[in-house]
């Protein structure tokens, strides 16, 4: 810790320091152009060229030929629909029991769900 602090004050220093400087500035250096004299006379015309020859034109080549077409291909046949099965018999029904016998003065208390 004792560093970090060391460090901040001499880096705060250093950089408050540089902001008190005055900027050089350096002039632009003079460049001299020489200027050129009169022009003088104007010289004779030349000859004129010869025209060259027009270069022969390439012939086009030829279309191919197209392709024959495929054949298209038989159906094949539907099969058959199966069998249905029968339908079973319903069964007998039960016997019904017989009424239970009345208790004595006991009651009995069935909970609601």
């Amino acid at each position: 810790m004792n560093y970090s602090i060391m460090f901040s004050a001499v880096l705060m220093a250093l950089t408050l320091s540089a902001c008190d400087r005055p900027t050089v500035v350096t002039p632009a250096a003079v460049v001299t152009v020489p200027v050129p004299g009169p022009a003088g006379p104007a010289g004779a015309t030349g000859a004129t060229g010869d025209t060259g020859s027009t270069g022969s034109t390439g012939s086009t080549g030829s279309t191919g030929s197209t392709g024959a077409t495929g054949s298209t291909g038989y159906t094949g046949a539907t099969g058959s629909t199966g069998n249905t099965g029968a339908t079973g018999s319903t069964g007998d029904t039960g016997a019904t029991g017989a009424r239970g016998k009345t208790g004595g003065d006991t009651v009995v208390i069935v909970p609601a769900k």
